[in-house]
């Protein structure tokens, strides 16, 4: 059952060390990870089972945040 699972989830990661999370946290990091990657949000947006690319679009404004700031990080080695 869906209970069980989450249960023994939350009891691999005490075990850890780590700290709690839900499965749908995982979604989050897998779609992240995959934008990261390069991988195109229509995919992206099919492996999450999205019926609309709007709603991958979340993911993707992560991601260009973290492009922006990789770019910072090399213009302020002129400053």
């Amino acid at each position: 059952s869906p209970d069980s699972v989450l249960h023994m989830l939350q009891r691999v990661l005490k075990r850890a060390g780590l700290p709690r999370i839900r499965f749908h946290d995982l979604r989050h990091t897998f779609a992240t990870m995959m934008l990261t990657l390069g991988v195109d949000i229509y995919t992206t947006s099919k492996l999450l089972g999205h019926s609309n690319v709007s709603t991958t679009q979340i993911y993707s404004k992560i991601v260009d945040e973290k492009k922006v700031e990789a770019v910072n990080k090399v213009d302020n080695l002129f400053d």
